[in-house]
Order: C-alpha cells, then structure tokens, then sequence
C-alpha cells in the first residue's frame, strides 16, 4: 500500500529542504572559487554553482513551508517578507544557471562580457553595456536584505519555529549591509549565519510536525470507567 501524501507529510518534507538549503548555503559561500575569467572554466566553479542552483531550490521549497505553517500567525508582515524572500531565491537561481552553464561556455569567445559579470557583485571595473544585471544584482541584493529581514521578525513573532533561528535569519540578512565595510576575507563568513538559520528553521518545522503527528496517533493512557 502506498504512503498516502498529507499535509503533515509535505510540510516535514520542506523542513528538510530548508536543512538541506542551509547546509548548501553554507557551503557554496565556504568553497566559491576566486572570481576570474580563468575560474569560469574549471570543475570545481561549475560544481559550486550547481549546488547553489540546488540550494536556491530547496531553499524555495523550504521557507513556503514554514510560510504555509503559520500563514494565519505571521500576517501581512510574513507575507511580504514571504514574497521578498522567495524573491531572491528565484533571482538566485537564474544566476547561478548562467553561472553553471552560460559563462563557462562564453569565457573563450566573449571574455570581456564574462569579466563584467562577474565584476558585478563585487563592485569591480565594468566596461561593457551590462546595466540591467547590475540592476538585477541590486534587486537581488535589496531581496535578500529586506526579504530574510521580514522574513525572519514574521517567524520570530509567530512563536511557532525556533526563534533563535528566526532572529539569526534577520540579523543574518542584515549583516550583508556592512559588506562594504569588511575585509575580502570575512565575505564569504557573512552566509554561514543565514545557513545555519535555515537549517534551524527547517529542523525545527519537521520537529514540529512530527511531534504533532506522533501526539495525533498516541492512544489515551486513561479509559474512561462506566
């Protein structure tokens, strides 16, 4: 007989998601290789970028979970952090597609346009006409900022999730707000408290469910006596 698909059930499945998305997270932002022409082409640039091409998705599967979960408790404040949120993982993953399969294949034949993509990001020298990806690059960034900000207060204020994690989430985004201001080197540190938000927040939604589905199918201790 086959496992019958439930609410419960897919709600536990997008809090592992969320784990999973965390544990990429944090990863991706550990290992990316040094931004350059030459990179673009290697293995381990094309490996990072896939996974966070799969971050990105799991990502998305998960934070619609912990929304659905307590739609009714975060209001209006949960939905548009919900919508900002989900926001820069959708912009995430089109990036990381042309990453993962578009600049490899353009390094040779256009390297200039390949330079000034990734220039972007980091604030670098751009030569070219790529404005609308600088625009798409601080749309991005204003998703990531203001969405897991939102995000993060609306889950916090639910009570329902961990709120260590909800409040991580929140500073977490933040703190990507004083990028400017730190070292090259504590760059990539700046995602492992948003990771480890996720993870938190995904283990504690499939706690969260599976506790209440063991409570629904515990028989009563007490029979009631005539």
């Amino acid at each position: 007989m086959s496992t019958p698909i439930t609410a419960a059930r897919l709600t536990r499945a997008a809090g592992m998601s969320a784990v999973a998305a965390g544990l990429l997270f944090i990863v991706v932002h550990v290992v990316q290789p040094y931004e350059d022409v030459a990179t673009v082409t290697t293995t381990a640039w094309r490996v990072t970028h896939i996974l966070g091409l799969a971050m990105a998705g799991l990502a998305l599967v998960g934070i619609s979970g912990m929304y659905l979960r307590q739609v009714t408790q975060t209001g209006r404040l949960g939905l548009i952090g919900f919508v900002l949120f989900g926001s820069f993982f959708l912009l995430i993953t089109g990036s990381q597609f042309v990453e993962a399969f578009v600049l490899p294949s353009l390094a040779d034949q256009a390297p200039q346009f390949v330079s000034d993509f990734l220039a972007i990001p980091t604030g670098g020298v751009i030569v070219g006409e790529v404005w609308a990806l600088v625009t798409v690059n601080l749309l991005t960034g204003a998703t990531y900022v203001f969405g897991g900000l939102l995000f993060g207060v609306a889950l916090f204020r639910a009570g329902i999730l961990a709120r260590w994690a909800a409040l991580l989430l929140a500073a977490g985004t933040a703190l990507a707000l004083l990028l400017p201001l730190l070292p090259n080197v504590l760059d990539r540190l700046t995602g492992v408290p948003v990771g480890v938000a996720l993870a938190g927040l995904g283990f504690s939604l499939w706690r969260e469910q599976r506790t209440a589905a063991n409570d629904m199918h515990t028989p009563s201790r007490y029979v009631q006596r005539s």
